[in-house]
């Protein structure tokens, strides 16, 4: 059984007759802190308790301003070097059994309390706390050289005095426009300098990795600019939100993670780019070539194959033939090219605009889509032999499109056009 610390048997190494008055005040705090350790609690009521605990955190912020203030000291009178340490963070880190990082930030956070004193004043008070002080001298320090002295001090007291209002997330916030605050003149040419470097330096760091795991996964690390990010972010929302996922996949039923529907918008979000769009790879459109039978474009079981080398499904061969341009290419028994056709094998655009005035909705039975958010599906593709004609087409929205690739389901064209999907046994 472990026995429980007390004031005669503490593990730290402490004078047995301090003669400073900072060692005295000490004794005395570990002497008061041993007089209520077990001390119950159950009589103070929800007041005094709010109260207490308010006063606990500010009691920790000013013993962390003490600590601070001692350990410049130690730096000063070289506790280390007389100790043989390499230096004080290694010293005061083993003395204690603190981790290395915790002494390291500790020992930063000394230096800085060391050149801003107002912050160190605002510490030992208890009226800011340790994160606090630490966002507000990043901000300072971060203000630029020619400022004057004097409207750096305002810039100091101007967050100190928020500090009362908010904490250290949103006073890194406040803390990035301290200059419109101090000098509203300079302010606009100085930021503008920053987030020009801050741009620049994001562009270099911008980085994308593609690792094939090979179990038909690939993951995707990278860094972009904020600005390029949060415009990729935003047109995936919509292709994430919910009712965009219940026209794709059906019912939306219960709504998946965001990293899920997030994923799965890149997808759709990749498949859907318009390829009028892409850059030309030595003269032509950046492409992915798929390899596929004929007998797979007409409901056979044969997969495809990307020129990349990678095997797909035949659903998905179908479902890729269906929405991209096709150039057909006729292969013999070795496999060599005997024949490449014309990429352009679906309905034109006059034919599209007949088909969706003449469906108006999607075409699948029970279904109201409107046209502007439905596919073209076709009936008899170029595989099927012959060319495309408003007749062969049909409106389907994307969830209906799907099922129309789905192996799953068997379509069948009912009198007046409409289209029945039925779930195969």
């Amino acid at each position: 059984m472990f026995a429980r610390n007390t004031s005669r048997e503490r593990p730290m190494t402490a004078l047995a007759q301090p003669r400073h008055q900072v060692s005295r005040a000490l004794a005395q705090v570990h002497a008061l802190l041993d007089e209520i350790t077990e001390a119950s609690l159950w009589s103070m009521d929800p007041a005094e308790t709010a109260a207490t605990l308010v006063e606990a955190t500010r009691a920790c912020a000013r013993v962390a301003e003490l600590e601070a203030r001692v350990a410049s000291h130690a730096t000063r009178v070289e506790v280390a070097e007389r100790a043989g340490a390499t230096s004080l963070t290694n010293w005061w880190a083993h003395a204690t059994r603190q981790t290395h990082g915790t002494a390291a930030a500790k020992t930063r956070l000394a230096a800085s309390l060391g050149r801003h004193g107002l912050v160190r004043d605002a510490l030992a008070a208890g009226t800011v706390l340790v994160d606090q002080a630490a966002v507000i001298m990043t901000a300072v320090d971060a203000l630029p050289d020619d400022v004057d002295p004097v409207l750096v001090e305002e810039a100091e007291h101007h967050l100190i005095g928020q500090a009362a209002h908010f904490d250290a997330h949103a006073l890194r916030r406040l803390g990035k426009g301290l200059l419109h605050v101090i000098d509203p003149d300079a302010a606009d040419a100085h930021y503008a300098r920053l987030l020009e470097a801050e741009e620049r330096a994001a562009t270099q760091t911008t980085r994308l990795t593609l690792t094939d795991h090979g179990d038909g996964t690939t993951r995707l690390r990278g860094t972009l600019p904020t600005a390029q990010a949060q415009t990729l972010k935003k047109q995936l929302l919509a292709f994430a939100a919910p009712k965009h996922r219940a026209a794709v996949e059906g019912s939306v039923g219960e709504r998946l993670p965001g990293p899920e529907r997030l994923g799965r918008a890149l997808c759709e979000w990749i498949e859907r780019y318009p390829t009028h769009r892409l850059p030309d790879a030595g003269g032509l459109t950046a492409t992915v070539v798929v390899t596929i039978p004929v007998e797979t474009l007409l409901g056979g079981l044969e997969p495809g194959v990307l020129d990349t080398g990678t095997t797909i499904s035949p659903g998905q061969a179908r479902r890729l033939a269906c929405e991209a341009q096709i150039i057909p290419m006729i292969l013999d028994g070795n496999s060599q090219p005997l024949d490449l056709g014309r990429r352009r094998r679906f309905h034109t655009k006059a034919q599209r605009l007949a088909i969706a005035h003449r469906d108006q909705t999607c075409t699948a039975d029970g279904c109201d889509w409107p046209p502007g958010l439905c596919h073209i599906h076709h009936n008899n593709p170029w595989a099927a032999g012959g060319p495309t004609s408003v007749k062969d087409g049909r409106l389907l929205c994307p969830k209906h499109h799907t099922r129309a690739h789905d192996p799953h389901y068997t379509t069948t064209t009912l009198p007046g056009g409409k289209v029945a999907f039925t779930r195969r046994t």
